[in-house]
């Protein structure tokens, strides 16, 4: 038995996620962010025999889950990739402009969190990692062994929005000469030592920490591929769905969705009759943003920060 099986991850905005999909009984879907299957599971449920659904994960547990509810329904598909690569892998399938909506429910799950091996958290010590998919990429202990210190300090800076980014790159840097970082109890301790002004409940090292996660993991960068190509993969009429868990990534979404549904018109010359299709909008904005319930919140504190913005696609 998995050691770590026992892991709890309990989805986010699981109702109102598959309620904005608008779920038709022979459409086909897109999972970004399988996870422990949530969603997915949801979303069958509402899927007719002709229906079908594709899940991406980078994770080898998540993907080991997939594989199982894969065994169990054959509507369903996971591939161990990122979401990124979402036009690659409908393409190859020839679904390619008829996917009836996408969902992305982006950052990492409870699980990963939870796992100690994982090294995604200063809560539990462990191997210093961070990486989604432990088989591919260079691991936060590798990277920070070599990286230079105004490399850690923009990390720390850009992805962390942490405000003593280089004071606290420069500790790292210090101790480093030392001994090498491998443990993650062992990088927040010298972490919470560099940063001179403490957020009441929030751990010193919480934004680096953070930092270095969306970094070693290129999550912005996945995500910023992953929305142009969601958008090339919906056919008309097809919702995009995101729920975001920070105010980077959520910036990121609310940005792409506004630029799609405001179009390119503003581009071209005030007094030109009739604007071209290609400059018209390619995205509807539906609703406002959707926050966890009062009751959600107090079942789960981490959905506290969760917000889910939804589009249709018009052309």
């Amino acid at each position: 038995m998995n050691p770590n099986s026992s892991l709890a991850h309990i989805t986010v905005l699981l109702d109102e996620a598959i309620e904005a999909l608008a779920v038709r009984a022979d459409g086909r879907y897109v999972d970004g962010t399988f996870g422990r299957g949530g969603h997915s599971r949801l979303l069958l449920r509402r899927l007719g025999p002709q229906g079908r659904l594709l899940g991406f994960d980078k994770d080898p547990q998540a993907i080991a889950t997939g594989q199982a509810l894969a065994a169990e329904d054959g509507r369903f598909v996971v591939v161990q990739r990122s979401f990124a690569e979402l036009a690659d892998e409908v393409a190859q399938r020839g679904w390619a402009g008829g996917i009836s909506g996408v969902l992305l429910d982006l950052g990492v799950s409870s699980p990963q969190l939870d796992d100690p091996e994982r090294g995604f958290s200063f809560q539990h010590d462990g191997p210093l990692d961070m990486r989604m998919n432990p088989g591919r990429g260079v691991s936060a202990a590798e990277w920070i062994a070599s990286a230079a210190e105004d490399e850690i300090a923009r990390v720390f800076k850009e992805y962390g929005e942490e405000r003593f980014a280089k004071r606290m790159a420069r500790a790292v840097v210090l101790r480093r000469q030392e001994a090498p970082f491998e443990r993650t109890a062992d990088l927040a301790q010298v972490l919470t030592v560099a940063n001179p002004a403490w957020e009441k409940g929030k751990n010193p090292a919480t934004r680096a920490f953070q930092g270095l996660r969306i970094f070693i993991n290129n999550e912005l960068g996945d995500l910023e591929r992953g929305l142009e190509a969601a958008l090339e993969a919906l056919e008309v009429g097809g919702r995009l769905v995101v729920i975001s868990f920070h105010s980077l990534e959520d910036r990121i979404v609310k940005q792409f969705m506004r630029r799609q549904a405001k179009g390119e018109a503003d581009n071209l010359p005030r007094d030109l009759p009739i604007i071209p299709k290609a400059f018209e909008p390619r995205l509807k904005l539906l609703g406002k943003p959707v926050y966890a319930s009062a009751e959600e919140t107090r079942a789960n504190p981490r959905s506290r920060s969760a917000v889910m913005r939804i589009a249709e696609k018009l052309r």
